[in-house]
């Protein structure tokens, strides 16, 4: 994955669909508020037709596609169409489908030994999740030494309060978050307060 790609997004917003169409006015608001890029998480029925309309209808923004747990997910999201690939934990046989593949993917992981996991199939950039719950700043930090050139997007339990005390730690690349794509959100049609969010999220 391309570290620099990564850098650009800052705050990736993880997103559940429920609608494609919806989905498709969410990422407009998104672009709008400054981001550059959707994780679509495939949690749901309409996650593929959201992935496929988001690509047909909003080219401008890059669409990830989320919670991916096996290969035959990750061929589902590519052929879907999506841009690249996050799993919320590591299996050797899904990252050694990424490899096959050639896709780029981000994979979870929450321990040291994942991370080496990552690393002896040539993964350096890594979804710290649930990262909270998984030990925060302080594990990132651990990370650091023993792990010099990995790069870390940290995902859940992320808050408008806490995220840019990550994005100052020099292993973190970019962070995801929900809190601009709150399902309250969405299922209002409260499109100004998300771009509201999203444009604040961006600001340095």
């Amino acid at each position: 994955m391309d570290h620099s790609l990564l850098s650009s997004f800052r705050v990736l917003p993880v997103v559940t669909a429920y609608d494609a169409d919806v989905t498709v006015q969410l990422a407009r608001t998104l672009l709008s508020g400054g981001m550059k890029a959707i994780e679509i998480t495939l949690r749901t029925a309409a996650a593929l037709d959201a992935i496929r309309a988001v690509k047909q209808q909003v080219p401008e923004i890059q669409v990830a596609a989320g919670t991916i747990t096996n290969p035959t997910e990750l061929a589902a999201a590519a052929d879907a169409g999506a841009d690249f690939f996050v799993s919320p934990g590591s299996s050797a046989q899904l990252l050694q489908a990424a490899r096959r593949m050639g896709v780029d993917f981000v994979p979870g992981v929450a321990t040291a030994s994942e991370v080496m996991m990552g690393l002896d199939l040539n993964f350096s950039v890594f979804k710290l999740f649930p990262a909270m719950a998984a030990g925060g700043i302080p594990l990132l930090k651990s990370l650091a030494g023993p792990y010099p050139n990995v790069r870390f997007c940290p995902t859940g339990g992320l808050t408008p309060d806490n995220f840019r005390e990550f994005l100052e730690l020099p292993n973190v690349i970019c962070c995801g978050g929900s809190w601009m794509v709150a399902d309250k959100l969405v299922r209002d049609g409260n499109w100004s307060e998300i771009e509201r969010l999203a444009a604040e999220a961006m600001a340095g």
